[in-house]
């Protein structure tokens, strides 16, 4: 259903078999889940209603949510409400994590193209050294956050790519910058816009470089993953069910992290919930190259569809 493009360092007979992709972040876990969940209801119709189950593509950057919600799934299947999960690292195995309102961040991407001059290595002056600006730029725009965001609020910038030069003695044209920046406030995120805008072109004027920056350059952003309160309480009690009143944690920190099933919180209510994956040490954190989805959670989310099911259709 998803991977991401990385290569898997696994050595287990399940291991990717497609050179640089794998399954680093458990939606074939989560497939898993929901298919078991389906097939028990199918058979065991302890409910009044109808229930859709939606598998959906494309979460890794490719907001597979919103092209489904664009193909008309709400038309063609018009739901009342709508839940998602997603297991998370250093969760027990056999505990959750769910809360009211904001669960995960909104999520931005940028591209930087410095463009200066390039000249030999050896004589500096008679260019105009893109790399220079750019390690200006990445110092500078850290600053965003830590000096212009009130400190109990939460915001992050991050630089994740660097591209400039293929050689030793040349000073290459251009630098390209990409990176991302997350917050759970929409006046947040347009600061950072408006900060970013700001500082990369009074930087690179001050170095007469010219300079093209856009945001969100292959697919829009994700919005911030919203739990509405009712649908929330529907999943707490599902959660306690099947996992006991001590094992939900009800007020889990909000993850950075970003997740396409917001754009379905948009359209409809519902409630995103965290199933524990187990230490980190064991099953690796999210997009690692060593991740392993733990199997020991499947019955583990099946029985929690299955029982939301059967609360909210009784």
């Amino acid at each position: 259903m998803d991977a991401l493009f990385i290569q898997e360092q696994n050595i287990f007979s399940h291991a990717s078999c497609h050179d640089g992709k794998m399954h680093a972040c458990g939606h074939d876990g989560h497939s898993a889940m929901l298919l078991g969940a389906a097939s028990y209801l199918s058979k065991n119709r302890h409910f009044d209603g109808t229930v859709y189950f939606i598998f959906q593509p494309a979460e890794e950057g490719r907001a597979g949510a919103k092209q489904m919600i664009d193909d008309g799934l709400f038309d063609q299947f018009p739901a009342d409400c709508v839940f998602g999960m997603h297991n998370f690292p250093d969760i027990p195995v056999g505990h959750f994590a769910v809360k009211t309102g904001a669960m995960m961040a909104s999520s931005d991407s940028f591209e930087i193209i410095i463009t200066g001059k390039a000249t030999h290595a050896a004589i500096p002056q008679l260019g105009c050294d893109p790399i220079v600006v750019a390690a200006q730029l990445i110092n500078s725009l850290q600053t965003i956050v830590s000096r212009n965001i009130d400190p109990a609020d939460c915001a992050v910038l991050s630089i994740t790519q660097i591209h400039a030069g293929n050689t030793w003695n040349a000073i290459p044209e251009s630098v390209v910058l990409r990176g991302t920046f997350r917050s759970f406030n929409e006046n947040i995120k347009t600061l950072i816009v408006d900060k970013m805008t700001q500082l990369v072109n009074s930087i690179c004027t001050g170095f007469d470089v010219s300079v093209k920056i856009e945001f969100n350059p292959e697919n829009e952003g994700y919005p911030v993953t919203f739990n509405t309160q009712a649908e929330t309480a529907i999943a707490l009690k599902a959660a306690q069910a099947v996992a006991g009143d001590n094992c939900v944690n009800q007020n889990p920190t909000p993850s950075m992290g970003a997740e396409d099933f917001s754009f379905m919180l948009q359209e409809k209510p519902g409630c995103y919930i965290w199933i524990g994956n187990g230490s980190s040490e064991n099953s690796c954190l999210l997009h690692n190259p060593h991740y392993d989805f733990n199997d020991e959670i499947l019955p583990v989310g099946a029985a929690y569809w299955v029982k939301l099911v059967e609360i909210m259709l009784n």
